[in-house]
């Protein structure tokens, strides 16, 4: 049985901006010169891609075929080389900020990756054995999305795991499609977010409403055992019955029962004297 292929999302990026070839010769000259900088070693580009490779032979003018190695992994990915008739590159540094673009957009379709934001915001940049990352971070630093940098299995990665930087360096070498993405998850996000401490906030409001009236509902229960309800003043009695006949209201729902309606305060205050009174009465049982 044939194993299915995974498509992520540092796949479609790649294979996005593969599709955009630079319209000058100077453009077309430094996105070639950093896709070998960062993907070719020893004359042979390799990478994963498909239509990272066709980017690469159609840059590099006079390579020859690319040629498919299949995979012996898990998922059989397979890799495409491409011999490289002139590998130097020139070591001059970005000079202009579209240079500079162009620069990381090579190193991206090169070397770099980006996971699926369900399993957390991370982007980077495994530069290959002997790569020294210098020339990268500088670029990345003069777009103002500087990395944070590791060493891994010998070989040096930046990487970001902060959404502004991340979508930042998505932008820089256009992969908008990629930062809408992003951000739509970010929205949705938030707002589950917030939908949850609305859930929480309401239900610990709740909780504390249950408990206030389950104290409130003793302490009448206990006063008309002990003093009776019949010597509380009009007004108390009237919130005292209310309250032991509509449990689980509010006290704002209280207050509309009462004739006439009264503001939450003033249940909230009538309540308390209730309160008052059987803790004094308590106190005084004890002292008995």
């Amino acid at each position: 049985m044939a194993v299915a292929r995974r498509v992520s999302l540092s796949a479609d990026v790649k294979d996005a901006l593969a599709r955009e070839i630079p319209a000058t010769a100077g453009t077309k000259t430094a996105l070639r010169d950093a896709l070998a900088r960062y993907g070719a070693r020893g004359g042979v580009f390799r990478t994963q891609r498909p239509a990272v490779a066709r980017l690469v032979r159609v840059l590099a003018a006079g390579a020859p075929s690319i040629r498919k190695i299949e995979g012996k992994r898990l998922y059989k990915t397979p890799t495409y080389e491409i011999a490289l008739e002139s590998p130097t590159v020139s070591s001059r540094s970005a000079a202009s900020h579209r240079e500079r673009r162009l620069e990381v957009r090579g190193a991206f379709l090169a070397c770099g990756s980006l996971a699926t934001p369900a399993h957390g915001y991370h982007l980077e940049f495994v530069l290959p054995s002997g790569c020294a990352p210098d020339r990268l971070v500088r670029a990345l630093t003069q777009l103002g999305i500087a990395p944070k940098r590791t060493l891994r299995k010998q070989r040096q990665v930046l990487y970001y795991k902060d959404l502004d930087q991340i979508v930042a360096v998505l932008t820089q070498i256009g992969a908008y499609g990629a930062v809408l993405q992003l951000e739509d998850v970010r929205a949705m996000k938030e707002t589950k977010n917030r939908i949850r401490r609305l859930v929480n906030t309401e239900a610990a409001n709740l909780d504390r409403v249950t408990s206030a009236a389950a104290a409130q509902r003793e302490a009448i229960a206990f006063v008309a055992d002990a003093y009776g309800l019949r010597n509380l003043t009009p007004a108390v009695r009237e919130i005292a019955h209310l309250r032991m006949q509509h449990p689980d209201e509010s006290l704002a729902e209280l207050g509309r029962r009462c004739r006439p309606p009264v503001p939450k305060a003033t249940v909230n205050g009538r309540l308390a004297i209730v309160m008052r009174l059987a803790r004094r009465l308590r106190e005084g049982a004890v002292r008995v």
